[in-house]
């Protein structure tokens, strides 16, 4: 700590100095981190929240909807598991179970490759073809009503800078 100053906080009860209580002062460049941060978590959470929202009707978690995404991109050869949990939005530790889930709702099947029998390749079901179909008119209108008010250009102005702070992996 030494070489660096304190900030006094104030309180209800009096200022936090007299309760023993001080903070460090930051830099301008650590504060502008920190508000990045703040503002990264708080889009996130606020773009996540309206998804959610949009799911639940379906009883689909977000994690799940992903996974659908994923595999309808896969196309009818399927994706292995590693390869399912590798492209998802959010790491998910389990995703055997995960995939059991929706096996269990009819959503995805499983087969074993032809080439090489200890790989099990997952593909989407019709039905979790037509579900995503339905639900692809209200996700781009959400994705419209969170980001319609940015260019094309600024779109990708955003995700440049999101991905050359190395924010997102893979």
């Amino acid at each position: 700590m030494a070489g660096r100053t304190k900030r006094v906080i104030k309180g209800a009860a009096g200022t936090a100095a007299e309760a023993g209580w001080t903070q460090p002062t930051r830099s301008r460049r650590t504060l502008a981190q920190y508000g990045v941060y703040e503002a990264l978590i708080k889009a996130a959470n606020d773009m996540e929240r309206a998804f959610v929202e949009l799911l639940k009707p379906y009883d689909l978690s977000m994690t799940q909807y992903n996974v659908l995404r994923i595999l309808r991109g896969g196309g009818s050869a399927g994706l292995s598991c590693g390869t399912v949990g590798g492209r998802l939005m959010r790491h998910d530790p389990d995703v055997t179970r995960l995939l059991d889930r929706l096996e269990r709702r009819g959503l995805i099947e499983r087969v074993r490759d032809v080439a090489d029998r200890r790989i099990v390749r997952t593909r989407a079901t019709a039905a979790a073809l037509d579900l995503l179909a339905e639900l692809d008119a209200p996700v781009d209108a959400v994705h419209e009503q969170q980001l319609g008010h940015l260019s094309e250009a600024r779109l990708q102005e955003l995700k440049t800078l999101i991905e050359g702070a190395g924010l997102v992996t893979s």
